[in-house]
């Protein structure tokens, strides 16, 4: 698999600690038809957690959310990289991101098991397009 990069977009929302509320939010997304790119949810304490949503269409989801009466920040920029796993993959993302002064103040990464990986870059919104082209001039030399 070739290295893909691409502009996502994000959204976030809290819901409570509750057993199957994140399942029942999912769950209406999907009846929605919204498509996610990736998907997490952090702790806030026992009482909720934050959940991130990287939706295919970014106006399917605020119309959904609008419609629904659900409550998202967003949306926040960031990069999602994905491509074949080797030793050091993200470490030369990091470098490249680094030599182009891009701050990568969050990410999240995961392999599939079949030798390719994801890889989600937070990024200040004002860094995203230096952030591209630093990428792709990797993709380039790689």
């Amino acid at each position: 698999m070739e290295r893909n990069i691409r502009r996502v977009d994000y959204f976030n929302t809290t819901v409570k600690g509750v057993p199957g509320e994140s399942y029942t939010f999912l769950a209406q997304l999907g009846d929605e038809s919204v498509n996610l790119l990736a998907f997490s949810a952090i702790p806030l304490g026992p009482e909720s957690a934050q959940l991130s949503l990287f939706p295919d269409n970014v106006e399917k989801m605020m119309e959904i959310s609008a419609k629904e009466g659900l409550t998202l920040d967003g949306p926040h920029p960031a990069l999602l990289v994905q491509g074949d796993d080797r030793l050091g993959a993200v470490a030369s993302i990091h470098s490249r991101l680094l030599d182009a002064g891009v701050h990568v103040f969050a990410s999240t990464g995961v392999t599939d098991g079949a030798g390719g990986f994801g890889y989600i870059l937070y990024v200040p919104r004002e860094e995203i397009d230096r952030a591209v082209s630093a990428l792709e001039r990797q993709e380039l030399h790689a």
